[in-house]
C-alpha cells in the first residue's frame, strides 16, 4: 500500500523503482568498497595476499589512534601507517576515445552503455606486469566514462598514474590505458554541501 502511494504521488515527479544494479553503479561512483567484491572480511581470508587493512582500503579515517584508545591490532596498524601500507585502494578511468580504440579494431562501437556493473576481478598491469587487480567496474552515463575499483601497489597508486586494465572485446582479452584517480569518482559540491550542514546541525 504505502509503495502503490509513493508511486501515485511521485509519478509526477519523475519517481522511479531501482534496484541491485543501480545501487551497485551508484556506490562504484561514489567510490565505495563492498564487502566480499572489493574486499574480504576476517574469517574469509584464509591467506595472506587476501587480506586487507582499513588504511590499505582508505579507511583510515576509521581509526581511531589517540592516546588511551586501545584496540587488537592497534600496534601493527600503527607500525602499517608509519612505513606506509603496501597495497592502495584507488579509482581507475577509462576514457570514452580509449574504448573507441579498443571496439574499432574489432569493427565495433564501445559495447559497454547500459551493461550491469561487474563484480568480476581482472588484473591491473603496470611496466608490463600486473601491480593488482579491478573489482568492481562500471560505464557511468552520468560521467561518461569507464569507471574502475581497484587495489594495485603503493607505488603504482598516485593520481595520474596510467596504468593498464584488462577489457574482454569481443571475446578476446585486451588492455585498456586507465588513469588512477581519487576517489569518489563523482563528488558533487552539493554533497558537501549537505555534508557541511549536518555538521553544523550537530555542533
Amino acid at each position: 500500500l504505502l509503495w502503490d502511494r509513493l508511486f501515485d504521488v511521485g509519478r509526477d515527479h519523475g519517481l522511479q523503482a531501482v534496484g541491485m544494479i543501480a545501487l551497485d553503479q551508484t556506490r562504484i561512483e561514489a567510490g565505495l568498497p563492498l564487502l566480499e567484491v572489493d574486499f574480504l572480511s576476517a574469517p574469509h581470508a584464509y591467506l595472506e595476499p587476501r587480506e586487507s587493512s582499513p588504511l590499505e582500503l582508505g579507511l583510515d579515517w576509521a581509526v581511531d589512534f589517540t592516546d588511551g584508545n586501545d584496540f587488537v591490532g592497534r600496534a601493527a596498524l600503527e607500525r602499517e601507517a608509519e612505513e606506509g601500507p603496501r597495497w592502495a585502494f584507488v579509482g581507475l578511468e577509462v576514457d570514452w576515445y580509449e574504448l573507441e580504440r579498443l571496439w574499432n579494431a574489432a569493427g565495433l562501437r564501445p559495447q559497454v552503455v547500459g551493461r550491469p556493473p561487474s563484480r568480476t576481478p581482472v588484473p591491473v598491469r603496470g611496466d608490463g606486469r600486473q601491480v593488482g587487480q579491478a573489482t568492481s567496474q562500471t560505464f557511468s552515463p552520468l560521467l561518461k566514462k569507464h569507471l574502475a575499483l581497484a587495489t594495485v601497489e603503493r607505488a603504482y597508486a598516485t593520481p595520474g598514474h596510467v596504468l593498464e586494465l584488462e577489457m574482454t572485446v569481443e571475446f578476446e582479452r585486451l588492455w585498456a590505458r586507465a588513469t588512477v584517480v581519487e576517489l569518489p569518482f563523482f563528488d558533487p559540491p552539493r554533497k558537501r554541501q549537505i555534508a557541511k550542514k549536518r555538521q553544523e546541525a550537530t555542533a
